[in-house]
C-alpha cells in the first residue's frame, strides 16, 4: 500500500509544531508553560526560569553576501533575548551552537563570536555553553536564551481580554525595507560584479535588519512604572501574524487603528520608492523586534507617560475577528501576510 505523503508547507511552521507536539503533555509540576509561547516557563521556587531557542540557517534566515559575520553574531543573540523580554522577564545566560562548513576559517568564526560577545556585553548576559560541529553546506547557528521572571509578572500570549488596549513599542516596517535595499543591491552586484552598493544613506533602515536591538529598555520601564502587560509577543514575523498569535492564544479578536500604526519617516519614503504601501510594509514586514502587547484599560495613564510607545488598537470579542480600521473610515479584515518559515 502506498504511504500518504504530506508536504511540510501545507501545515506551515506553527501548524507543523502543533502537529508534531500534540501528544506531548507537561508531566513535571515545575513545567508551567511549554510549547506555544515566546519562551517556556519553569518554576524554580522563588523565581521562574524562562527558556527560548532559535535556529538561524544560512540561505533561509541570512545571506552572507550582505550580512557581516560580526553583525550576524550580534543579531543571533539579540533575537533570542527579545523572546525573553517578550515574556516580561530578564535574560541571564545564553548557549550558542554552530554547524560550519569547511569554507569558514578560524578568523571568520572569530568575527562571528566578536558579535556574540558584543551582544552579551550590551545586554549583560553570560555565554555558558554550546556545541560545535561540521556542516556539509553553509552555516547554522542555534542559540538558547535563559532568563528569570517574577511570579505574577510574566506576560503570556494568552492573557489578552476584550477591552484591553493594544500597544506597540518603537516603529514598524524598517527592517523589512532595509532588507529590500540589501536584496536590490545584491541583484545589482550579481549582474554587474565590482559595482559599489548604493544604500542611499539609509543607515537607519539597513541597521534595523543587520543590527536589531531587543527592547530591554521597555521591560525596565514597565518595571519602574509597575506596568504588567496582560499579553505580549515580540514582532518577529510581522505585526499581522504576531497579533494573530495573541488572538488565537487568548481566544479574542482585535481592531487596529491605521492612524495608530507607528511608521518611521524614512520607512514611509522608502516604501513609496519601492512602490509599496507603507502600512502593508509596517504590518507584514517582520524582524522589527519591537514589543506588541496588551494592557488593562485602567493602566492607560501609565502608558501615556512612557516614551516610544503607541496605542494601536483594542482587543475585542473573538466573534468580531481581527480587523483594521482605516483612516478613511472603512473596516477591513486583517490578513496575516508575515514571514512564513516553510
Amino acid at each position: 500500500m502506498e504511504q500518504h505523503r504530506t508536504e511540510i508547507n501545507t501545515l506551515g511552521e506553527f501548524g507543523l509544531i502543533e502537529h508534531l507536539t500534540k501528544d506531548f503533555g507537561l508531566r513535571q509540576p515545575s513545567s508551567l508553560r511549554g510549547i506555544g509561547d515566546d519562551a517556556a516557563v519553569i518554576d524554580n521556587g522563588d523565581h521562574l526560569t524562562v527558556v527560548s531557542t532559535d535556529l538561524l540557517v544560512e540561505g533561509i534566515h541570512f545571506d552572507l553576501m550582505y550580512f557581516p559575520l560580526k553583525h550576524l553574531g550580534y543579531k543571533a543573540i539579540v533575537v533570542n533575548l527579545s523572546d525573553i523580554y517578550a515574556m516580561n522577564a530578564h535574560p541571564k545566560q545564553v548557549t550558542v551552537s554552530i554547524a560550519i562548513s569547511s569554507r569558514f576559517s578560524v578568523e571568520a568564526l572569530e568575527e562571528l563570536y566578536d558579535g556574540i560577545k558584543l551582544a552579551c556585553d550590551q545586554y549583560g548576559v553570560d555565554l555558558v555553553g554550546g556545541d560545535t560541529t561540521s556542516s556539509l553546506k553553509g552555516l547554522i547557528i542555534s542559540v538558547t536564551a535563559i532568563g528569570q521572571g517574577e511570579k505574577g509578572k510574566l506576560a503570556y500570549r494568552s492573557g489578552a481580554k476584550p477591552g484591553d488596549l493594544l500597544c506597540v513599542t518603537g516603529d514598524l516596517g524598517g527592517a523589512y525595507l532595509g532588507l529590500q535595499i540589501l536584496e536590490r543591491e545584491k541583484q545589482v552586484y550579481l549582474s554587474t560584479p565590482g559595482i559599489q552598493p548604493d544604500l542611499e544613506e539609509q543607515k537607519y533602515l539597513v541597521e534595523r535588519i543587520l543590527k536589531p536591538e531587543a527592547r530591554k529598555d521597555m521591560i525596565e520601564l514597565f518595571e519602574k512604572n509597575r506596568l504588567v502587560p496582560t499579553a505580549m509577543i515580540d514582532v518577529s514575523d510581522g505585526v499581522s501574524s504576531d497579533l494573530m498569535h495573541i488572538c488565537k492564544a487568548s481566544g479574542v479578536g482585535a481592531i487596529i487603528e491605521e492612524a495608530g500604526v507607528p511608521i518611521h519617516e524614512e520607512a514611509k519614503m522608502m516604501a513609496l520608492k519601492f512602490q509599496m504601501d507603507p502600512l502593508t510594509a509596517a504590518l507584514n514586514g517582520g524582524e522589527d523586534y519591537e514589543l506588541l502587547f496588551t494592557i488593562d484599560p485602567k493602566d492607560i495613564e501609565k502608558v501615556r507617560l512612557l516614551p516610544d510607545l503607541y496605542i494601536m488598537g483594542e482587543i475585542t470579542e473573538a466573534s468580531e475577528g481581527v480587523k483594521m480600521h482605516s483612516t478613511g473610515g472603512k473596516i477591513h479584515d486583517l490578513v496575516a501576510q508575515g514571514w512564513k518559515h516553510f
